[in-house]
This record gives structure tokens, C-alpha cells and sequence, in this order.
């Protein structure tokens, strides 16, 4: 009876669609589900065993603080006893940032004493509610081929929507230009396959970093195109620092070790006497001004 206890209690939690795993008094992960899996990209067999704090989801919050050493909120529950929720960034095997929703509580025995905690964590991804929208745009040639954002041709249509708003109806919207840092050095280096690995990365995690009616566009080469709506210039600056954070805290696996890369942007919020090409011209050139500045930061202008 309690083997199959044990069995129905396995297949229910595996065939839920949120990422559930124990850990005990250690930290050591004790159980892995399959929603953990497909979220995470790490198997069960690559984390059973290993403290949770080991750089296996490296969670930060929006402003880069590191979850797992300094504000774990499993270490909180398995210390106070309490229900534990946090939004952060998770870090997929590819390398690139996972927004999730997290909930954590404390596992206890029949005495009432905590022996471990549960984490449950959901993908709050853009990109998981628009898999209709996606195959949708694929068919219509509005994707770029690599990196399965949205391409330049996708990007010219966004800007004359926004614009139209703008005139109409007032409506506000900024732009965010983003470049990888040094990207020619990391296809030199590490060649164009790597390279290519890199864009893909740095574009999940900037969909990743921006509101569900928000969207991030590939503009060519390693140049990125965010188009931020209904925003404030505060705002704006928050979300393009946002960026140029998740992408210097996120990781491709290579070989041993992991690769990293960093972008600078430029952000501007669109003028009533702009057009898309002015509006893309001043990001740009706001984006070189953070070159300049050394990289991996963003102006707002």
C-alpha cells in the first residue's frame, strides 16, 4: 500500500506544470519533477544529490541580488517555519534568465519537526503564453531564423503601430537599443557556432526581461530593438538596466566552464515630432554613448 502511495504521489507531482523539488536540512535536492526539468533544461539525474545553492538555478532578483547565498528563501523557511514567495530569475542549463514565480514551504515529520523544504516555481516566461502567436508569426516570415524573436521587419511594423498610438491617442512608448559587447572577439575566439549560441542566449533572456506587451526584437548582427509601451522615463530606465543585468548574470555552458557576455543599450522615450528612423537614430546613438562610457551599462536620453 504504500509503494503505491509513494507511485501515485510521484506520477502527480510529475505530471503537474509547475517545477516542484525537495531539498533536506542541507539543501541537497531529494526530488526533481518533470515540470522542473522543461523549465530548468536539468535533468533529475544532474541534480539529485547536489545542494540547491550550487549554482544549479543561480537565482537573482531584478536588481542581480544572488537568491541562493544571500536571501534563499528555502534556508528562510527551513529557519522560521513560514511560506516563503519570491519572483526571480532562474538560470536555464543554455544559459540564459528564467522568470519564475517562486514558493517555497517547510516539510515536517509526524513529530511537526522541518526535515527539509519544497520549492515550487512556475515559468512566467512572455515567450509561454505566446507559443500560438509565435508558430503564427513563423508563418508569416516575422521571426528571425536563430534566435526566434522577432525580426527587423517585425520591429518596422511594431514602430509604426506604436507611432500611431502616439498621434492618436497619446499613448507612450519607448525604445531600447542593446549591443553585445565585444561580440567579434567572441566569434574570433570561440568561432561562429559559439557565437551563434551567444545571440541565442542573449535574446531568450531579453524576452525574458520585458512586460508581456512589450517586445524584443532582433535589429541585426548582435544589435537588439526593445519596444517598451506605456512607460514613464523612470521606467524606461529601469527596465533597459534590468536588461544589460539578466544578460551579464546569465551563462552558456562551455566545455568545462561557462561563457559570459555583457551589452550596453541606449533608451529613449518617442517624441511627437519623431519618426521611426529618428526614434532609432537617437537609441543608437544614446547606445554608443555607453559604448564609449565602457560598456555593459545603458544612457537614457
Amino acid at each position: 500500500m504504500e509503494t503505491i502511495r509513494s507511485d501515485f504521489c510521484q506520477e502527480l507531482l510529475d505530471n503537474l506544470s509547475e517545477g516542484i523539488y525537495f531539498v533536506d536540512l542541507d539543501r541537497r535536492i531529494t526530488y526533481w519533477n518533470k515540470a522542473a526539468e522543461k523549465i530548468t533544461g536539468r535533468a533529475a539525474a544532474e541534480v539529485m544529490g547536489f545542494n540547491c545553492a550550487n549554482n544549479i538555478m543561480d537565482d537573482i532578483d531584478s536588481k542581480g541580488t544572488q537568491l541562493c547565498s544571500a536571501k534563499c528563501p528555502l534556508a528562510a523557511t527551513m529557519t522560521d517555519g513560514l511560506p516563503h514567495q519570491v519572483s526571480a530569475y532562474m538560470l536555464h542549463k543554455k544559459g540564459y534568465r528564467v522568470p519564475v514565480d517562486i514558493r517555497v514551504n517547510p516539510i515536517r515529520d509526524e513529530n511537526g519537526r522541518i526535515i527539509g523544504g519544497v520549492e515550487s516555481f512556475n515559468d512566467n516566461s512572455p515567450a509561454l503564453a505566446m507559443e500560438k502567436h509565435i508558430r503564427e508569426l513563423e508563418s508569416l516570415s516575422l521571426l528571425d531564423a536563430l534566435t526566434s524573436i522577432g525580426n527587423r521587419r517585425f520591429a518596422d511594423m511594431s514602430l509604426d503601430d506604436k507611432f500611431s498610438g502616439l498621434r492618436r491617442y497619446n499613448w507612450p512608448f519607448g525604445a531600447v537599443m542593446c549591443d553585445i559587447d565585444n561580440f567579434k572577439a567572441v566569434n574570433d575566439l570561440y568561432g561562429h557556432n559559439i557565437g551563434d549560441e551567444v545571440l541565442k542566449m542573449v535574446a531568450s533572456t531579453l524576452a525574458s526581461s520585458v512586460r508581456d506587451n512589450d517586445a524584443v526584437f532582433r535589429w541585426g548582427g548582435e544589435e537588439f530593438l526593445a519596444v517598451i509601451t506605456n512607460v514613464k522615463p523612470g521606467e524606461l530606465n529601469d527596465t533597459a538596466e534590468r536588461m544589460c543585468r539578466l544578460v551579464a548574470a546569465s551563462a552558456l555552458p562551455y566545455g568545462s566552464s561557462t561563457l559570459r557576455v555583457t551589452i550596453s543599450a541606449g533608451a529613449t522615450l518617442a517624441r511627437a515630432a519623431d519618426d521611426p528612423q529618428m526614434l532609432v537614430q537617437r537609441a543608437d546613438a544614446l547606445l554608443y554613448t555607453s559604448k564609449a562610457g565602457g560598456k555593459n551599462r545603458c544612457t537614457i536620453g
